[in-house]
């Protein structure tokens, strides 16, 4: 999928501002994949051409110097039709239409994601960091979501590690929460990239960090789930995951502890580590697929 013009993202950015349900953008997505253009969309929602204006060129210029002041902040605005769009997350059904990122961008980005509980007991930091730092000696990256506890720390010792990070954040790309790691969102960005699919001055709602879960999952090769609680956002990760036919690493803990984490260890391709080593073997098997699939293939020539 080649990348678009000018024209057409700052169409794409004009349809997404009267697109005003996580339902309108789906169907969106789905007609773009199909071939439609942000243009030709565009004109179907906007009045017709008169003698004195055209609606279509007035969004189309007004979203165009949007975009121009974002990137003129050293924001990456891109769309699903750009050749810089994460090509993993690009697969799943409920790839956003539109993210916004600083940092480095990688189309092909081998990455996991370690998340967890905001408020993490000290074993389970340490886990977070110990899976963070053998990650990046895989040279993997390690994928979080920017939040207290469990992502915090991953993406601390990742960078400790020298490896790169990935943060999928539940704001826009100009907000920073919790407040506590604006610092740490800086960090993130210079070393490895911050990712959003909101607008950049949204702030954090109770639907925000839902949809950013599930693009985490679609971003990354795996999910591991350190530490949750009953009532932890982090379950819903675990079921986009699912959804998604990408594998989920749940620690014991999990199991322990939630009813949510004994169901989802039932589910497929779910594993379940009692500890570090055992959760690093598991992302070892998972690598060698892709040579295990190259193995049974039919060789041409």
């Amino acid at each position: 999928m080649g990348r678009w013009d000018e024209r057409e993202r700052a169409a794409m950015v004009a349809l997404l501002r009267r697109t005003s349900t996580e339902k309108g953008e789906r169907q969106l997505v789905q007609q773009f994949t199909e071939g439609a253009t942000a243009t030709a969309l565009l004109r179907e929602r906007l009045a017709p051409v008169d003698l004195f204006s055209d609606p279509v060129e007035e969004a189309t210029a007004e979203a165009a110097a949007e975009v121009a002041a974002w990137e003129q902040d050293g924001i990456h605005v891109i769309t699903l039709a750009d050749d810089r769009y994460p090509h993993r997350l690009r697969d799943v059904f409920d790839r956003p239409a539109l993210l916004f990122a600083r940092g480095i961008l990688r189309e092909e980005d081998d990455g996991v994601a370690v998340v967890g509980s905001r408020t993490v007991s000290p074993e389970g930091r340490s886990t977070a960091a110990e899976l963070a730092t053998r990650l990046v000696e895989r040279d993997l990256t390690v994928v979080s979501g920017l939040a207290a506890g469990v992502d915090a720390t991953a993406h601390q010792a990742a960078l400790r590690a020298g490896g790169r990070t990935v943060a999928v954040i539940g704001t826009g790309i100009c907000k920073h929460f919790p407040p506590e790691n604006r610092d740490l969102h800086r960090e993130v960005a210079e070393h490895g990239a911050v990712f959003s699919q909101f607008w950049p001055d949204r702030g954090p709602d109770k639907t925000t960090f839902p949809l950013r879960n599930g693009t985490m999952s679609g971003y990354s090769l795996a999910t591991i789930i350190v530490e949750a609680s009953e009532r932890s956002g982090t379950r819903i990760q675990a079921r986009k995951a699912v959804e998604h036919g990408r594998p989920v690493i749940l620690m014991q803990s999990v199991i322990d502890r939630t009813q949510w984490g004994r169901v989802t260890a039932g589910r497929p391709d779910v594993h379940v580590a009692r500890d570090a080593d055992e959760a690093m073997a598991t992302v070892d098997r998972l690598l060698e697929r892709p040579q295990l699939l190259e193995s049974y293939l039919p060789r041409i020539g």
